[in-house]
């Protein structure tokens, strides 16, 4: 007696797996990251009663400030060296970071 096998499925499936992978590893390669110089505080503003220095979805220029990180009582400016849009705020304000830690996620426009 002979059994029916359906591969045609399971090699769609795979297919589908590895198109969408790829399509994820390209998103990613478009994806840069703007990250910590150092240990300290994260703030988004210059003062508490200031906006943000960016917000999400907000396209920002290399140079720009995007945040300030206090260290050891000193307020440190970090500049995105990239043009890009803000995808992603990893780190809530005023809360510490790491040295390297990733702060803003942003994509190439």
């Amino acid at each position: 007696q002979k059994v029916p096998v359906e591969y045609a499925a399971s090699v769609q499936a795979q297919a589908q797996a590895a198109a969408l992978a790829t399509a994820a590893e390209q998103s990613n390669a478009d994806r840069k990251e703007i990250n910590s110089p150092m240990v300290g505080t994260f703030y988004r503003a210059p003062s508490p009663d200031s906006s943000p220095y960016v917000e999400l979805g907000q396209v920002v220029e290399k140079g720009q400030v995007v945040c300030i990180i206090e260290a050891m009582k000193l307020m440190n400016e970090i500049k995105s060296e990239v043009r890009g849009k803000i995808v992603e705020i990893p780190v809530e304000n005023a809360q510490p970071v790491e040295f390297d830690q990733t702060l803003f996620y942003i994509e190439a426009v």
